[in-house]
């Protein structure tokens, strides 16, 4: 009996300290004309819990319709040594995206309340979003530029709304009016208690127990109702 309460008292206790954890995460994206690269780090206990995802390359093959994706994923000291995996998809597989992200967006409309809480919660810091685009044209190039201060000053109020964003951010779009070029830099940390998330996780779960939605990409397709019918 004494041993059995010693379990459950620990178990409570390494219950709140998951629930306290911070969780950090890195993000570092990079475009520059036909180079792609997309660097997530997750960092928890002042470093001592890491993961890291890099997806270096985002192309189209050459021998047939799909999209080729090279990812490298490392965790704790392994981060040196990734592993690295190949991916394809096909057409279908990104129609199915397209299909469950609707699903997403219409369901996340119902349960808008939910994950406004939880991103109340969220902090930015760090922000840096550096943007040089041209189109070889002055006159095209300006209106460019302008669409484009326009985009970033939008999404940066909706961040802003939703989130905390701690930091000011550094925001800038250079315009190159001589040649075409197309060179975007994103990098920022978001913050947030893992217990604040398993808090809007379980919400969300109790709310699509109701009426899941018709999944058809293979991650999410287990959430649905005929997930079992799903190959």
């Amino acid at each position: 009996m004494k041993w059995l309460l010693i379990a459950v008292i620990a178990l409570i206790l390494l219950l709140i300290l998951i629930m306290a954890t911070k969780l950090k995460i890195y993000i570092h994206f990079y475009h520059g004309n036909d180079n792609d690269h997309l660097k997530i780090q997750f960092k928890a206990w002042f470093g001592l819990i890491r993961y890291k995802i890099e997806v270096p390359l985002i192309k189209l093959d050459d021998n047939s319709p799909t999209l080729v994706v090279n990812e490298k994923t490392a965790a704790g000291p392994q981060e040196d040594a990734p592993k690295q995996d190949t991916k394809q998809f096909s057409a279908k597989d990104l129609i199915n995206s397209l299909h469950d992200t609707k699903s997403i967006i219409n369901h996340i409309v119902s349960i808008h309340k939910i994950i406004r809480k939880f991103l109340k919660r969220v902090t930015i810091r760090n922000l840096e979003w550096h943007t040089f685009a041209g189109l070889g044209d002055a006159a095209h190039t300006g209106m460019l530029t302008g669409a484009l201060w326009a985009i970033k000053g939008s999404i940066l109020g909706l961040i802003s709304h939703y989130m905390k964003l701690k930091t000011p951010p550094s925001i800038t779009v250079t315009p190159h009016f001589q040649f075409s070029v197309s060179q975007t830099a994103i990098s920022c940390m978001i913050h947030f208690r893992v217990g604040h998330a398993m808090l809007a996780g379980i919400k969300l779960i109790k709310y699509w127990k109701g009426g899941r939605p018709d999944f058809r990409t293979k991650p999410l397709s287990a959430l649905s109702d005929d997930g079992t019918k799903t190959v």
